[in-house]
């Protein structure tokens, strides 16, 4: 348990050490315990220290001490004080608030999970800013984020103006060709230096640690274009009369400034998208209520910070509000929805002694409950840890870029040193000024621009038209693994059925009609707040059948409700309570059967202790479901239903949907559980859910897809979500991925064939039999052609969605 809390208080570092300061003007005259505080200031700053119980500051200067197997301990008040001495090992074992984060494990990369620092910062490996492992509800936009978007703005007009002039400043001949190449290097200076300093910073790291990446290529291509354009300003006679061009040594400003600013850009989108990733933590941590009602030993009542809330509280948690921590009911009865447990529909009755979950929605009475575990202890904070883990624990697909991209770097240094060299060495005069801009010729042709647009503008373009069919990817690692899952696991509730309890049919005994047995049982349940009442009610207002008041309603049972309607006894439940009270349901038990193993939940109705007849309401399948799995399930895919619903309902649904492996009655531990198994088996899983319960597994799976009709978490941890909840979105998202990740490999060939045909003749490998060279000119238009061309066969990905393959 100490593990999970570590993770857990580490996710809630800002937000607890935010909620303490905020509360200290408060605490210095009164403890946590509502208790006076005698506290003293201290000019010398006492060091701080934990009050065990509550978890508050406190100082050495606390009038309210004990000594505990020979050391000392500080708490805020009295209260505090006289709870830890009447039980020490309770709270020295027990950690009930959050606790600081481990010292250098607080920012991750996401693309290199393994590395970790205390302060914010860029990757060793990858040069990817990192981000925090555990986010907060108050997080704002990250350092870089706002760094870099004030370098963009401020040195956007310089870049406009350096490519205005480049392009047409010669036409309208506004100036000299050497007084322009000196205005637009004045231009690009803050450009270059200033906004692409850190991206020159992470090129020179990634050398030093000898990890090229696409970093390493942007330094190198712009520092290229940039340093030969300075020479080619400060020193024009240095460059050969045959480079000339309109009057003036060809240089290329607007090239290095246009790279950076549209680097800038994509770092921005970058970032902003990936701040998008903690929303699915932010959304769990959001779900815990702010506040709890603790009822005092006198009687009293106040509310007060969850964080105050210890183990052995009496809580109250009237009718609207969270359940704050989890523990027993002592007092009332209500029904509370758990659907962020579970993920069914159905609120559950709670009496005394039944447990609570921290987080669950308690939807009618009050309650009394004692809280029995808090902090990072309640199933919601196991939850958390659990998405948590999975998002950290899931390898990063889209390596081929980086991987070639590295021996690339490496590659095309080599050869604009070695053409430096040999031109130097045996070319002709003045041979070491061709060598410098030959170098500076194979450098810019291998531009990282084609290369770097290869994967992002196929995804943009992918992600366009999915969105279109109603699927919603968030990132290009879903694009990518879509293709390959090959086992699907799906949640019942919601995912294959609509998540919405209806009236099925009445079924009448004899002497009463399907009417009159609807219209009765509504009669009763217009007094009860459960769901499947409710379903009743409107299907006998929707009949447009007249309902008379209850009086006498009960429902006390647990198995169903009873009350008088026009001077006769109902009862309404199942069949426990037809033989706890003595009557007999033979004549329907064939059909009830029927109706279960459809999947239906059955309540019989007795009028004055005779069976009237039964009710049915199901939860029906989604009218697309069948068509849907009948054509993944063609295509190849195993599929599997795991659900937090009855097995035997469970396996109704499934038999009627023709799918052979079900798990029922699972809690999310049980879905992840499931997930990590079928991938140690060497499946590629894909999740679909709707519900709180299965985002540990959406996380977990190597592509999640989330229902667009159910919960914020669920989406949010997903990596796909069909925006209509229809399962015949997996299908068109299948058919996308591939065509998607052939495009990107073609665009990936484009790229590198230009840079294949471009380097030998920009090396001047052609010169001996030709009299070719490579100016850096015709190296900057050779490379917007290779971009162009990635582009162009990008869009080609908006064209209508082939029709799903039989296999991938």
């Amino acid at each position: 348990m100490n593990s999970t809390a570590t993770a857990i208080n580490a996710a809630q570092k800002n937000g607890a050490t935010r909620s303490t300061a905020g509360q200290a003007q408060v605490t210095t005259e009164a403890g946590c315990c509502g208790h006076p505080s005698d506290m003293a200031a201290d000019a010398q700053t006492p060091r701080p220290l934990k009050d065990p119980v509550c978890g508050m500051t406190v100082t050495t200067v606390s009038f309210h001490s004990v000594e505990h197997d020979g050391k000392p301990l500080y708490f805020c008040g009295a209260g505090c004080k006289t709870k830890f001495v009447a039980d020490p090992a309770k709270y020295l074992s027990t950690p009930t608030l959050p606790e600081p984060p481990v010292a250098g494990a607080s920012y991750t990369c996401p693309m290199h999970p393994e590395v970790r620092q205390d302060a914010p910062g860029a990757c060793p490996k990858c040069g990817m800013a990192l981000e925090p492992e555990m986010p907060t509800l108050d997080e704002g936009e990250s350092p870089e984020l706002i760094d870099f978007k004030h370098r963009f703005y401020w040195t956007l007009p310089l870049t406009v103006i350096v490519f205005v002039l480049a392009m047409a400043g010669h036409r309208f001949e506004w100036f000299s060709g050497s007084t322009q190449s000196w205005i637009e290097l004045v231009l690009t200076l803050p450009v270059v230096l200033w906004a692409g300093w850190p991206f020159f910073e992470r090129g020179v790291q990634s050398v030093m640690r000898r990890s090229p990446n696409m970093w390493t290529l942007i330094a190198l291509g712009t520092g290229a274009a940039f340093a030969y354009s300075v020479v080619a300003t400060v020193a024009p006679a240095s460059i050969p009369a045959s480079f000339a061009s309109m009057g003036r040594a060809a240089v290329y400003f607007e090239a290095a400034a246009v790279i950076i600013s549209l680097t800038l850009l994509g770092q921005i989108l970058e970032l902003k998208a990936r701040s998008q990733t903690s929303a699915a933590i932010q959304s769990l941590l959001g779900l815990a209520p702010k506040t709890a009602r603790r009822i005092a030993t006198d009687g009293t009542e106040a509310d007060i910070p969850l964080t105050h809330v210890h183990i052995g509280d009496t809580l109250r948690v009237r009718p609207g509000e969270k359940v704050p921590v989890d523990g027993v009911v002592i007092e009332g009865r209500s029904a509370v929805d758990e659907a962020m447990l579970t993920g069914e529909p159905m609120p559950v009755i709670k009496r005394v002694g039944d447990a609570l979950i921290g987080a669950t929605l308690n939807t009618s009475g009050a309650l009394v409950m004692r809280a029995d575990k808090v902090g990072s202890q309640t199933v919601l904070a196991s939850i958390v840890q659990m998405v948590v883990q999975a998002q950290r624990s899931k390898a990063p697909m889209q390596r081929m870029a980086d991987r070639v991209a590295g021996y690339f770097v490496v590659t095309v240094v080599g050869i604009a040193l070695a053409t430096f060299v040999v031109w130097g060495l045996v070319g002709p005069e003045p041979s070491w000024v061709y060598g410098l801009i030959n170098a500076v010729a194979v450098l810019i042709i291998a531009c990282p621009c084609a290369l770097g647009l290869a994967t992002p503008m196929s995804i943009m373009v992918a992600s366009g038209r999915a969105a279109t069919q109603g699927v919603l990817f968030r990132d290009a690692a879903a694009i990518e693994n879509f293709r390959r899952v090959d086992t699907l696991i799906v949640d019942k509730t919601g995912t294959l059925t609509e998540g919405k309890p209806r009236f099925e049919r009445a079924v009448a005994a004899p002497g009463y009609s399907d009417d009159e047995v609807l219209r009765l049982a509504a009669s009763l349940d217009q007094g009860s707040e459960h769901p499947l009442a409710q379903a009743i009610v409107a299907a006998a207002r929707d009949r447009h059948l007249s309902l008379d008041k209850a009086e006498g309603f009960d429902s006390g049972s647990g198995i169903g409700v009873s009350g008088v309607v026009v001077g006769q006894s109902l009862a309404l439940g199942n069949g426990a309570l037809m033989q706890q009270r003595g009557i007999a349901i033979d004549v329907l038990t064939a059909q009830a059967e029927a109706m279960r193993a459809r999947g239906a939940s059955v309540m019989f109705l007795a009028v004055d202790g005779v069976l009237a007849g039964l009710l049915a309401v199901s939860d029906p399948i989604k009218a697309s479901t069948a068509e849907a799995l009948a054509s993944l399930k063609a295509s190849g895919l195993r599929v599997v239903m795991a659900t937090g619903d009855g097995l035997t309902t469970a396996k109704s649904v499934a038999a009627a949907l023709g799918i052979g492996e079900v798990h029922g009655e699972v809690e999310p531990a049980d879905k992840l559980a499931l997930v990590k198994r079928l991938q140690a088996e060497g499946r590629v899983v894909a999740m679909a859910g709707d519900g709180i319960n299965d985002a540990p597994a959406l996380a977990q799976a190597d592509v999640g897809v989330a229902m667009g009709t159910g919960t914020d978490v669920a989406m949010n941890s997903a990596s796909v979500t069909l925006v209509k909840g229809d399962l015949r979105g997996i299908a068109q998202a299948r058919a996308i991925s591939k065509d998607t990740v052939r495009n990107m490999k073609q665009n990936l060939a484009f790229a590198f064939v230009y840079n294949a045909l471009g380097v030998p003749l920009a090396a001047g490998l052609l010169y001996p039999f030709t009299g070719w060279l490579l100016s850096p000119m015709v190296a900057a238009l050779a490379m917007s052609l290779s971009s162009v061309s990635v582009i162009s066969n990008a869009l080609r990905l908006r064209a209508p969605a082939v029709q799903p393959r039989e296999s991938i």
